[in-house]
C-alpha cells in the first residue's frame, strides 16, 4: 500500500467512515504522533486516547495532497459543530505502516 493508501485509511478511520479499530492494523507499534495538544510514542497509547475521546461529528475536506517516496502531506479543512480551521497532516510510512505522524493547526480555534 502506498503512503497516500496508508494516510487515506487512516483518515476513513479517524472521520468515523471506517471502525476506528481498523486504524490498528496502519500504524506501526513504535508509531510517534506529535500535535499541538498531543504527543504519543506508541500506537497503543495513541488509540486509547481515540477511544477515550473519540473525534465525535468531525469532518474534513481535502484541499491538498502531496506526496514523497515514503510519505504524504495531507492539507484539509478541519470541520465539527462551533469548530472550523485548516489542519496539516503529515504521515511517515516504513515497512508498510505509518509511523510517524505530524498534525499541525491553530488551537485557538479549539477554545
Amino acid at each position: 500500500m502506498s503512503p497516500v493508501e496508508l494516510a487515506e485509511k487512516y483518515m476513513a478511520s479517524f472521520y468515523g467512515d471506517a471502525p476506528l479499530e481498523s486504524m490498528g492494523e496502519l500504524l506501526a507499534d513504535d508509531l510517534i504522533f506529535w500535535g499541538p495538544r498531543y504527543e504519543f510514542s506508541s500506537a497503543k497509547d495513541y488509540l486509547e486516547s481515540l477511544r477515550a475521546d473519540p473525534p465525535v461529528g468531525a469532518k474534513y475536506q481535502m484541499l491538498e495532497v502531496y506526496e514523497g517516496d515514503n510519505s504524504v502531506c495531507f492539507i484539509y479543512l478541519f470541520s465539527k459543530p462551533g469548530i472550523k480551521t485548516l489542519m496539516a497532516q503529515t504521515f511517515e510510512v516504513n515497512d508498510g505502516k505509518i509511523n510517524k505522524i505530524n498534525l499541525i493547526f491553530d488551537t485557538k480555534a479549539f477554545t
